[in-house]
């Protein structure tokens, strides 16, 4: 298996309304770091598993509509608990609209909330 990682990081506000979330229920923020990786069986005809340029740029775009965002206030994430793990999923699926036209293998999104915790989603 080959892989391709790239990293960036986005800070982000949010609630998560729930007795179950503890003090995390009231307004806090989070910088993530995020790690995408691009994973495939084989190389394409460049000998690539993606352009790393453009996997950064894919990358940062996609992070760029959520980065000093509130999530409480944007449409997609009303009466949605934005955990680590939710997060980790839709920016692979985001990723993954903009790669689906030339990328065939599978990519992870690891979101590093501190130090010591992080969570992912990984789908081809």
């Amino acid at each position: 298996m080959y892989t391709v990682k790239v990293r960036n990081s986005i800070m982000i506000a949010h609630s998560l309304p729930n007795p179950f979330f503890g003090p995390a229920q009231h307004m806090h923020g989070a910088t993530y770091v995020v790690d995408v990786t691009f994973s495939s069986e084989k190389l394409d005809p460049h000998n690539v598993v993606i352009d790393i340029g453009k996997a950064k740029d894919i990358t940062s775009d996609v992070l760029s509509h959520l980065n000093y965002k509130n999530l409480d206030e944007l449409p997609q994430f009303i009466n949605k608990l934005t955990t680590t793990e939710f997060m980790a999923k839709y920016i692979h699926d985001k990723i993954k609209e903009q790669v689906v036209a030339f990328f065939e293998g599978t990519i992870s999104v690891c979101l590093g909330e501190t130090h010591d915790a992080w969570a992912s989603y990984s789908g081809s």
